[in-house]
């Protein structure tokens, strides 16, 4: 099972139930993989002592334009989506920080004026936790446009033999989301029981249901004070999966790195999480 850990916004904890998730299903001997898809911030490393074993660069094709060649007809610029390129009647100029290399430029070129030079936006970091979970991370280099290359370059490492495969999304809704839910089994929306919360929770759940797969949510950092979001997710009738308590000793071990589900009472916890999550599914 691949099950998606998003949120609408940042700063939710959705690192926490990724990572509390994954270690507790490995304390009861399932083949657990954790890929930290949040590559522009990765940070599930932090909790565990991985041991990399692979690294791989992922690149993009930027247009290199051939000014012998152009005929400055301007299909290139009107065939990009992103405005990378610009065409007067004497120049042609590439805006590299702009390209996502998807290659149209040089598909519709009517004079195969355009070829392609490769750039290093990223790296795919592959490896092992001392537990024994399989972990993988994408980093994406400072200045790059956009992330969704290198989660897509990450995804491909999903261990086959895995029992479940959890990745901890980035925040939003926008595209890097997009791509890391895409062939996804479950997902797990994290939220905070605060009006920002709640606003950011539709926006992901509006955009989880256009994958049609089952979702369930938590709520973190709970006290039972603000009811809004649990009278919501009556309305839209979705399963409230798990609530993580308002405890000033979770954000004590979180700033430490500490995973609190090391204590048995929340690893019980994480694990009937699980098990909601799979009846869920089968239903």
């Amino acid at each position: 099972m691949k099950i998606a850990v998003l949120s609408g916004k940042g700063g939710t904890g959705k690192t926490t139930v990724a990572t509390n998730l994954a270690y507790s299903l490995n304390k009861v001997d399932k083949m657990v993989q954790l890929l930290d898809a949040d590559v522009e911030e990765p940070n599930a490393h932090i909790f565990f002592n991985v041991n990399y074993e692979d690294e791989e660069n992922v690149q993009i094709l930027l247009p290199v334009i051939d000014k012998n060649k152009c005929t400055h007809c301007g299909i290139c610029a009107r065939s990009c989506e992103f405005s990378a390129i610009t065409v007067s009647s004497k120049y042609i100029m590439v805006f590299d920080s702009l390209c996502h290399g998807c290659g149209v430029c040089s598909m519709v070129c009517p004079v195969k004026a355009i070829s392609e030079r490769p750039k290093d936006i990223g790296t795919i970091k592959l490896g092992k936790t001392e537990e024994g979970i399989i972990f993988g991370e994408g980093i994406m280099n400072i200045g790059e446009p956009s992330p969704v290359r290198i989660i897509r370059q990450l995804k491909k490492h999903i261990a086959p033999d895995a029992d479940v495969v959890i990745l901890d999304s980035p925040p939003g809704t926008s595209c890097p989301v997009i791509e890391t839910i895409h062939d996804t089994d479950f997902a797990l929306l994290v939220t905070e029981p605060t009006p920002f919360g709640l606003h950011d929770l539709k926006l992901a759940i509006e955009t989880t249901r256009q994958f049609n797969i089952p979702i369930g949510v938590v709520i973190n950092r709970y006290d039972g004070s603000y009811k809004e979001i649990e009278a919501y997710l009556d309305r839209e009738q979705i399963p409230l999966l798990m609530t993580i308590p308002y405890d000033p000793q979770i954000a004590r071990d979180y700033s430490k790195g500490f995973l609190f589900s090391k204590s048995q009472n929340y690893t019980d916890k994480f694990l009937d999480l699980f098990e909601r999550i799979e009846v869920i599914k089968k239903c």
